[in-house]
Parts: C-alpha cells; structure tokens; sequence
C-alpha cells in the first residue's frame, strides 16, 4: 500500500501523526489477513510498534504486510514501514509492528483459519520467532486480567 503524506497527515513538526500511521498498518494487516483466510476477520492486539524514523509531508509512505503465523483462529500479521521520497527514489525503513488478528464466520464466532508455509529467509525468521511472541501476548493478556480481578477486589 502507498500513499502521499500531505500537510493534513502531519504534525506541528511536517512528519506523519503516529495515529494516521497506526490506522495504514491495521488496515493493511486487515487487508492482509483477510486474503489469507478469506473470511471476516478482527484485530486482536498490536503486540509492538517501533517508529525508527519519521515520514515527512511530500514522502510517500509504503507499507508491506504478510502472514507470519497462524494458530486455531488466529492469525500473527507482520508490517513492514518505509518512506520514500519520491524525487530521488531513495527509500527508508521508518518502522515495523506486529498484529494479531482473529478470522469471525458468518454469525460473528472465531472460525479455523488455514496455516501458512513461509517461503523466504524473512519469513522463515518471523515463523520461527512467532511462537515465542505468541507467548509472551498471553501472558500480558493474563497479567492484565489478574490486574482487573485484583482491582475489582478491592472495590
């Protein structure tokens, strides 16, 4: 997915709003998913979010998605962030994150999702990395649950 990073796109400092760039990867890993399952599907968690540079008003801002994983229903999304100004071609990485998504059949329940076979030494690498963040999201998922039984005790 490309677009061009206009005045309307950016902050008091002329690069993109972090929001606007976080709205293009869940929409791109949407889209992403949606074509490897093709089923409905809802966003899960965003596990990470690094901005390794910013993107400037007239750049255009590139984003690439794939599959890294699947488990029962559910779908590991990796995004890929780039800027490239568009007079010299030269493009930058200016970012990554990781998604999570769920495939919904027709009444709106989680729904087997098929596996994914990775093809490239990239793909292979997140592949093999996934379940260890798979992990670590259900452990901050029940972390924050025993949080909010905790609180709700004291209340």
């Amino acid at each position: 997915m490309t677009d061009l990073v206009l005045p309307s796109d950016t902050n008091i400092y002329g690069t993109i709003f972090g929001g606007r760039v976080m709205a293009y990867v869940d929409k791109i890993a949407s889209i992403t998913a949606m074509r490897h399952c093709r089923m409905p599907v809802v966003t899960v968690s965003t596990d990470s979010f690094d901005f390794l540079a910013p993107i400037k008003v007239g750049e255009a801002i590139y984003l690439e998605a794939f599959v890294t994983w699947t488990h029962h229903t559910s779908m590991e999304i990796f995004c890929r962030i780039e800027c490239e100004d568009l007079l010299t071609g030269e493009r930058t990485q200016t970012g990554t994150s990781y998604l999570t998504f769920v495939a919904l059949d027709k009444d709106g329940h989680p729904t087997p999702v098929p596996g994914v076979i990775p093809e490239t030494e990239e793909e292979k690498w997140h592949h093999g990395t996934a379940a260890l963040r798979r992990e670590v999201r259900l452990r901050h998922r029940e972390e924050r649950q025993q949080s909010e039984r905790d609180r709700a005790k004291t209340e």
